[in-house]
């Protein structure tokens, strides 16, 4: 088990964080280091409002490297909240920074509020923190240990899909999650593809399914375990998914609404390709539920344990 800190970014002001934060040390023991990234001053009256009263250190930015961390300790960096809509940057700035001076190779952030803080510059974190790591190639990965799914395409409008469906993309995801399960999971994952069209069939000349992921699929069938195309409607049936460890789509709704029917908040969503392992919790900010203390922790809990064993 690493004693790497967990580098963790609670994201927007007004979310649910903190409180599936604390709620996540009531069943369960982190060994790594946790280090918030975060206001300070907000945490104190978090932790009021939670009555959260486990010891939560501070530590200045510039004296963290000689710093002596210890397990199973939660520190905070202050970054003072001025303006809402550069805060969650700030956060995001510092954390980057210090993984790539090797602080460590674990971060977590929590929910962000896509349209708000991105501003549409980004499709989802998931492109705005590989960009800042300068990965042109990389995949967003549902993760459950039973069963996981990966989209192709993530936030884009329907009607966009269909044009960024190509060869090089639909490569690019199996060859980055099959790549990760053997370095980081130790095993060589079964793989299924799903078409893109209903039932893989198309009415058009031109069939997707046919001319662009079949061709990928059979190219790579010796080198990695992969299957497909499988229509979406069948693919997720009991009998169906229990032979796969993962699932890949071609749009975002296509995998995420049945991953979350199955799993409901058991998943979290780890970014492949980085120089390091990011992971989050798979939902939002949920800004109606703050203040009512019902949120349900477990997939910040599922963060927390998998980087912990990394």
């Amino acid at each position: 088990m690493s004693s790497n800190p967990i580098l963790i970014v609670p994201g927007e002001k007004k979310s649910v964080f903190f409180e599936i934060f604390f709620k996540s040390f009531k069943s369960k023991f982190f060994s790594s280091p946790l280090i918030l990234v975060c206001d300070k001053e907000n945490l104190n009256n978090e932790t009021k409002k939670y009555n959260f009263n486990k010891n939560i250190e501070q530590i200045k930015l510039d004296k963290i490297f000689s710093k002596k961390l210890h397990k199973k300790k939660i520190y905070v960096i202050d970054v003072r909240f001025q303006e809402p809509s550069e805060y969650v940057f700030d956060c995001f700035k510092v954390a980057f920074k210090l993984i790539k001076k090797g602080l460590t190779h674990k971060m977590i952030n929590g929910p962000i509020n896509k349209t708000r803080t991105l501003k549409n510059k980004y499709l989802g974190v998931t492109e705005f923190v590989a960009k800042n790591f300068s990965q042109n190639q990389f995949a967003m990965l549902i993760y459950n240990k039973k069963l996981s799914v990966c989209p192709v395409t993530t936030h884009l409008p329907i009607k966009l899909v269909a044009k960024k469906i190509t060869k090089k993309k639909v490569r690019e995801k199996i060859v980055i999650i099959n790549d990760f399960y053997k370095k980081f999971l130790r095993f060589k994952p079964r793989i299924a593809v799903i078409g893109l069209n209903p039932h893989c069939e198309s009415v058009l000349k031109f069939n997707e399914d046919i001319k662009i992921i079949s061709p990928v699929i059979k190219s790579l069938e010796n080198k990695i375990n992969v299957k497909g195309p499988f229509p979406a409607d069948t693919i997720f049936l009991k009998n169906n998914r229990k032979k796969f460890d993962v699932i890949i789509g071609m749009y975002h709704d296509q995998v995420l609404t049945p991953i979350k029917t199955i799993f409901e908040y058991d998943a979290i969503n780890i970014t492949l390709g980085l120089p390091f392992l990011r992971v989050t919790p798979d939902h939002g900010p949920n800004e109606k539920m703050i203040g009512k203390n019902i949120s349900n922790p477990i997939s910040l809990v599922r963060s927390l344990e998998f980087l912990d064993k990394k």
